[in-house]
């Protein structure tokens, strides 16, 4: 594990070489502010806490339906931080809960799911940490690395952090005999996951990340079609998909 680790160190760090002067990309890029907290946080999906009401709330409002007749179902996104974790909150409109995925790194993204893409520095490396969670808790996370050979990508899939989910949910999984309402899907995201990879950007007030939250939005039992929504636009995203770190945007950590 630790051979990887500096493998992984070793690419964080040519790609901050390699991305020297993208200035001007980052002046047009969007800016999240995640406001800090001092007090704990219980990671059930609740979102009951009164320090979430300082948090940014922001809506996913770029919708790819890609191959399916979904609607844009309306998602809701929040962010906050402490010196130790960063705290993610999806609030999510959904009238057809639908999960099937169970292994860990199978593929919950054709499933109800929420995730974020992560750059821990104010740039768009080729690397960028994903964090795919389905509504039963079902987590695929991965190091992305963009044209890891040539213009081939390469999803590293013994990245395996630990963080902490809670989900609630209003409805039934997997029954589409219904209507159901919604779900919320809650994080808190140890800063140890960034494997050192902060080294150059501490966590600190001030500090900017480059990050993509995204919904994945499935209504159906058989196959594997869903839609697609993201805070942030994504240009091409039928032809390159979604993990683009040019079409990221800015989080900032403030107080």
């Amino acid at each position: 594990m630790e051979r990887l680790q500096k493998l992984i160190l070793l690419l964080f760090s040519l790609s901050l070489f390699n991305c020297q002067g993208q200035k001007s990309v980052l002046e047009k890029r969007p800016v999240f502010k995640v406001h800090k907290i001092e007090n704990d946080m219980v990671i059930d999906g609740k979102m009951e806490e009164a320090d979430w009401k300082k948090s940014e709330a922001r809506t996913l409002d770029y919708f790819y339906q890609a191959a399916t007749k979904n609607e844009h179902q309306k998602t809701v996104y929040r962010m906050l931080w402490d010196d130790e974790n960063l705290y993610l909150f999806f609030e999510c409109e959904d009238t057809h809960i639908v999960a099937r995925e169970t292994q860990r790194d199978g593929a919950p993204y054709f499933d109800d799911c929420a995730e974020l893409f992560l750059i821990p520095a104010p740039k768009p490396l080729n690397v960028h940490i994903a964090l795919e969670v389905s509504v039963t808790k079902i987590k695929n996370d991965v190091l992305f690395i963009n044209n890891f050979d040539g213009d081939k990508n390469l999803a590293a899939k013994w990245y395996n952090p630990n963080y902490t989910v809670g989900v609630q949910i209003d409805g039934t999984v997997n029954d589409n005999t219904d209507t159901d309402t919604g779900w919320t899907m809650e994080f808190k995201i140890p800063f140890n996951v960034l494997w050192g990879l902060d080294r150059a950007y501490p966590i600190e007030r001030g500090t900017k990340y480059m990050f993509l939250a995204l919904r994945q939005d499935r209504n159906t039992l058989e196959g594997d079609k869903r839609s697609t929504t993201t805070i942030f636009p994504v240009e091409n995203i039928e032809l390159y998909d979604v993990h683009q770190p040019d079409m990221f945007g800015l989080l900032e950590l403030v107080e």
